[in-house]
């Protein structure tokens, strides 16, 4: 995460899990050398600002490559960490900037993730955890309409 570079995330979706780390966490999964890795992501990006929003534009790409695998843009409610209050605000924020962007020509397509959070034993209230799960999520919907297309 932009604001977090030294936290790792892990998310097995399966058990619906999601561990927070810090770099640590890398030599040790090395050392029991137990656990191998399906996808590992590298975010990248860049920080807005706007009123009560927050908006983070993210480059994401395979940690082994240098293709791009998407981007991806949150939007955070500044004001209320609760989840369930930001709703409505939150819809018609995306609602508006969904209509702006079917204006431009733009390549690619605009999807909405929201998870659910109370599989991963996540609360209300936001934190780092929701938004790995968050980014999780948005991805695999990345990695199945990519599929679909091809």
């Amino acid at each position: 995460m932009l604001e977090q570079p030294n936290k790792y995330f892990f998310i097995i979706r399966g058990q619906k899990i999601v561990l927070e780390a810090d770099s640590s966490i890398l030599l040790i999964m090395e050392k029991l050398q137990s656990y191998k890795s399906k996808v590992a992501l590298n975010f990248e990006g860049v920080l807005y600002k706007l009123g009560d929003f927050q908006m983070r534009v993210i480059k994401v790409v395979p940690n082994q490559a240098e293709s791009l695998r998407g981007i991806m843009i949150e939007i955070e409610y500044l004001p209320v960490s609760s989840i369930e209050k930001s709703k409505l605000i939150m819809e018609e924020f995306i609602d508006i900037w969904k209509e702006i962007v079917s204006k431009k020509s733009l390549a690619g397509q605009f999807m909405h993730a929201e998870p659910n959070y109370a599989e991963y034993g996540l609360g209300d209230n936001y934190t780092s955890q929701h938004t790995a799960v968050q980014y999780a999520a948005a991805l695999a919907q990345l990695i199945q309409s990519s599929q679909v297309r091809n």
